[in-house]
């Protein structure tokens, strides 16, 4: 189990990979309003293994949005709650996950583990960040180097 913010949720719905998750993880869960950030181009139809959870406190959620957008906000406070790992990619909502102790993964976590559990061999792997890019998905060649030399 796990916790996602929206953007790599939209960079694998907008690529039609949202199975790379599944391959990786039993459940993910995402709050009101990653839904709402993951739905603004177009409705989208939740595959049964994304569950919407609503927080159960708002005490970190509000502190926590005074320093991150709202959906990173909920989205960390969320895993906070539950004690699980979390999604993210922008580099503030990491670090502040990351000194909450949270166990912080990316997009590019999810390709590597995709790729090492045999899901993706390192061709699709670097096809798939090529893709990303270019669907404007921001992330440094040398991060894409970095991965493809792992793998």
């Amino acid at each position: 189990m796990i916790v996602s913010d929206s953007t790599a949720l939209i960079v694998l719905f907008d690529l039609d990979s949202i199975a790379l998750l599944e391959n990786l993880f039993e459940v993910v869960y995402i709050t009101p309003i990653v839904l709402e950030e993951i739905s603004v181009k177009y409705p989208i139809v939740l595959p049964s293994f994304i569950k919407v959870r609503r927080l159960k406190d708002d005490t970190v959620f509000n502190s926590l949005q005074m320093l991150l957008d709202l959906g990173e906000s909920e989205a960390i406070a969320s895993a906070e709650e539950k004690n699980l790992s979390i999604i993210i990619d922008e580099k503030k909502g990491r670090r502040i996950a990351k000194g909450m102790g949270l166990r912080v993964i990316g997009l590019l976590g999810v390709v590597y583990l995709n790729a090492k559990k045999g899901f993706l061999t390192k061709g699709e792997a670097g096809a798939f960040m090529e893709s990303a890019i270019a669907h404007g998905y921001r992330i440094s060649r040398k991060m894409v180097e970095d991965v493809l030399r792992e793998l």
